[in-house]
């Protein structure tokens, strides 16, 4: 655009904003806010493509989760390129990307996962105070209590309740599954 913005606060600013939105969940940043808060003298319709541009490229580079070597040669070919940016724009994405990459990272990740994880596990014995069955009174149980949830939401408990030949198969289990484990990470 002809007067393409060049100051690396606004452009600093812009990357934050595009990255508040992108990657961090915070929908509220909008077009005509960047434009109005960052760069109140450029044209809405020049300020589009330029938009467009830096949000393609912050993309581009969170996708591929880039390091700073690959960084480097893509922000190159990016001032090569026709209609690509300026040296100074890639100084400022490069420091950008250089002090957000580990947050933008962690948040992708966090995005990508579907399924609860485990955040939480604890356990204890108890004796058996009630039962059908007398003769199973006082023997010894293991409760066990998971807790899972998404980062961000409120966990769900499950208490599992098992009796001496049910921690025993468990643990053959589990050894199995060491044992596997360990055969894995052998070198060939």
């Amino acid at each position: 655009m002809a007067g393409e913005p060049e100051g690396s606060k606004s452009l600093s600013g812009l990357l934050s904003g595009l990255a508040q939105d992108a990657f961090h969940g915070h929908p509220g940043i909008t077009e005509e806010l960047l434009r109005s808060q960052l760069y109140p003298e450029v044209s809405p319709e020049e300020f589009r493509p330029f938009l467009a541009k830096m949000r393609g490229i912050l993309k581009s580079i969170a996708s591929a989760d880039m390091d700073f070597n690959q960084l480097e040669a893509f922000l190159t070919a990016q001032i090569k390129k026709q209609g690509g940016i300026t040296s100074d724009q890639a100084s400022v994405i490069s420091k950008f990307w250089k002090s957000h990459k580990t947050k933008i990272r962690e948040s992708l990740m966090n995005q990508s996962r579907w399924e609860n994880g485990l955040r939480n596990l604890s356990w204890r014995v108890d004796g058996k105070s009630q039962s059908r069955h007398s003769a199973q009174i006082h023997t010894p149980v293991a409760i066990i209590e998971l807790e899972f949830g998404k980062r961000g939401q409120e966990s769900e408990f499950l208490c599992l309740e098992f009796d001496e030949v049910k921690v025993n198969q468990i643990l053959k289990k589990l050894s199995e599954v060491e044992e596997s484990i360990n055969i894995l990470m052998q070198p060939d």
